[in-house]
């Protein structure tokens, strides 16, 4: 069990208690879930980090960490949905971002039974950043001022807008291995 191993188990470990505190109507623990989720936001990079720096690899943390990206927005994502903090047309950005991580999970799942990686490219990965930057904002949407919520919105469609190409790319990827197999 090496140190990045051991970030990505307990971000997953903690995932449901950052959803669960969506639901304290108090408003400072909206500020404690944000802190929760930006710290696990922040191992999500950390445990890379330190798999590299370390030279700490493993196919435990190859298997794990975009599992545990995964489940964490999409935990929070059905959070936000069932709380109605993603409402009117940004659930269409809601159902986007869950419809692609299914489809390149599929993908990534199929291609590795066939020996073909499908690898995280650059974009990706900062279309997982701003993706957490906007959920970030969006746990903190309840205490923003009206003005602010629009900005908000937008972040959210700038995640969306970056998880739809980031997908296409990979289905690309994808079919161009399945025509050569």
């Amino acid at each position: 069990m090496t140190i990045p191993n051991i970030l990505t188990l307990s971000r997953l470990a903690l995932i449901p208690l950052v959803v669960a505190l969506l639901w304290a109507e108090d408003p400072a623990m909206r500020w404690w879930t944000f802190g929760l989720f930006a710290l696990l936001a922040v191992t999500d990079w950390l445990d890379g980090y330190l798999a590299r720096r370390l030279r700490q690899h493993s196919a435990l943390g190859a298997l794990m960490d975009p599992i545990a990206d995964k489940v964490l927005v999409a935990a929070l994502i059905a959070g936000l949905l069932a709380r109605g903090e993603i409402a009117s047309w940004d659930v269409a950005g809601a159902i986007l971002i869950l419809c692609r991580e299914f489809l390149v999970s599929g993908l990534r799942e199929f291609l590795a039974q066939r020996d073909v990686p499908l690898p995280v490219t650059n974009l990706a990965k900062w279309k997982t950043t701003v993706q957490l930057v906007a959920l970030a904002l969006l746990i903190l949407a309840p205490l923003a001022d009206p003005r602010q919520l629009t900005v908000i919105s937008a972040i959210w469609w700038i995640a969306t807008a970056l998880t739809l190409i980031t997908g296409y790319d990979y289905l690309r990827t994808a079919a161009r291995h399945m025509r050569a197999t």
